[in-house]
């Protein structure tokens, strides 16, 4: 496995598209039952090979990326050669952006001393996917891209 399994809540999402992966491998309900019970190795393996093709189809299409922590915002670009990263610090240590007031902080403090800036980019190589679902993996998520083109435009104008 390449990436990680989906959750059963995913799988439940993604039940016609799952049953349409096993068609394509002429299993039908009643025999996916039978692998279920009699060959619980099996179906394990299928889940893995859907998980896989799923989070590639994702990570392809990814191109926007936000990770909150309490003094930080990571926002991402991820074009098909790098990942464009805007990073904003907290320099008071009572603030917490995972909460409104936080939030509402960084608005009213954005162009102060009190945040820090920073703007970076790094080459994926051949390792696109691999690379976003590392930043998944430490708690990114995959966003609009409305605060990182809206923070880019303020910062380079």
């Amino acid at each position: 496995m390449k990436y990680a399994r989906l959750t059963k809540e995913q799988f439940d999402e993604l039940h016609p598209e799952f049953a349409n992966f096993l068609a394509t491998q002429s299993i039908d309900k009643k025999e996916w039952d039978e692998i279920k019970v009699n060959k619980p190795e099996v179906a394990e393996q299928e889940l893995d090979v859907f998980s896989d093709l799923i989070w590639e189809g994702v990570l392809a299409r990814a191109e926007y990326m936000e990770h909150f922590a309490k003094a930080y915002i990571f926002l991402f670009e991820c074009t098909e050669t790098q990942v464009h990263s805007i990073v904003l610090k907290a320099q008071d240590d009572t603030v917490d952006f995972l909460t409104k007031e936080g939030l509402q902080w960084l608005s009213d403090n954005m162009f102060t001393d009190n945040v820090e800036i920073k703007m970076g980019k790094k080459e994926f190589g051949d390792q696109r996917s691999e690379s976003i679902f590392s930043l998944i993996q430490q708690g990114a998520f995959l966003s609009d891209g409305h605060l990182y083109k809206q923070i880019k435009t303020i910062i380079e104008s």
